[in-house]
């Protein structure tokens, strides 16, 4: 992934080269990303302005900074597949830009079992759909992994979410999502812009892996920035 910074816009772009086939074909997440539009843009420009003012009223009383370790907010892609994994990225609809996201990571706790478990940071959070489709809120463990000497990093998180949506017989538009309570999966590639901001590109799934009567995964795609302490 590639991050220019100037102006006070930044730019992401994110490759994949097949190697079958007759010709190499370029998976362009970028274009997915340029269907968000300069309006989107714009909105995560404000949404990074707010943040160190966000972030500043969470800091004091200090108590709560010893808690807290990093806010998100986010603009997705709603619905771009049913897949858990996001290998099948020629796959992805990215056509409706409708998804809020908010996440709150909090810092590992200083417990044997997180250190045995990679130290993970316990966290929760919400993504809403905007267009009266489905919503989650989802409670998880978040891993990361820093890509050598650079400001770049991989990311993991399992959980469970709760949705708002059908369980079964859902309208079309909407998700049969057979539980209430479903598995939650996030894959992000991100990076610290400085010491205090991240960028991450994330593909967030939810399914019940056939436990329950329906099983309409619901994947979304798209960018958190997030404001660290």
């Amino acid at each position: 992934m590639t991050c220019i910074l100037g102006r006070g816009n930044w730019r992401c772009e994110l490759t994949f080269t097949l190697r079958n086939g007759l010709y190499d074909a370029i998976i362009r997440v970028g274009i997915g990303m340029a269907k968000l539009g300069k309006s989107i843009v714009a909105a995560l420009a404000l949404l990074g302005m707010s943040l160190p003012a966000v972030a500043q009223s969470v800091y004091a009383p200090a108590p709560m900074a010893d808690i807290v370790d990093e806010l998100r907010f986010g603009i997705n892609a709603h619905d771009v597949h049913h897949a858990a994994l996001p290998f099948l990225v020629n796959e992805w609809r990215l056509d409706k830009i409708e998804d809020v996201s908010f996440d709150v990571l909090f810092r590992t706790p200083d417990l044997e079992a997180f250190r045995w478990i990679g130290s993970p940071r316990p966290e929760f959070g919400t993504t809403i759909n905007l267009a009266g489709r489905d919503s989650l809120a989802h409670l998880g463990l978040t891993w990361q992994l820093p890509i050598f000497e650079t400001p770049v990093y991989l990311e993991g998180s399992f959980g469970a979410a709760i949705n708002n949506g059908y369980l079964t017989n859902a309208p079309e538009g909407r998700k049969g999502f057979g539980c209430r309570v479903n598995f939650y999966e996030r894959f992000g590639v991100g990076m610290h812009v400085t010491d205090s901001v991240t960028a991450t590109l994330t593909y967030e799934h939810t399914s019940n892996n056939e436990y329950c009567d329906a099983n309409d995964g619901l994947s979304n795609f798209g960018l958190r920035v997030g404001w660290k302490f």
